[in-house]
């Protein structure tokens, strides 16, 4: 498991579903575009604050962004 690529793909995949752009997405957690892209793309490891950010910009429990597909 690749869980940088993992986590990337869930964060995508729950943004897309909830119809938010990057740009919107990104001012939700307090974040620039490009951080979110990165995240997206498997360029960026991230802090476990950001990814509680994240979590609740999506409005998930923490542990979904890390199962498995």
């Amino acid at each position: 498991m690749d869980i940088i690529k993992v986590f990337g793909s869930n964060v995508r995949k729950y943004r897309t579903e909830k119809g938010i752009s990057q740009e919107a997405f990104a001012e939700m957690c307090g974040m620039h575009r490009t951080y979110i892209s990165a995240i997206e793309c498997y360029r960026r490891s991230i802090s476990l604050e950001n990814i509680q950010r994240i979590a609740d910009a999506l409005e998930i429990e923490t542990y979904k962004l890390f199962l498995e597909e």
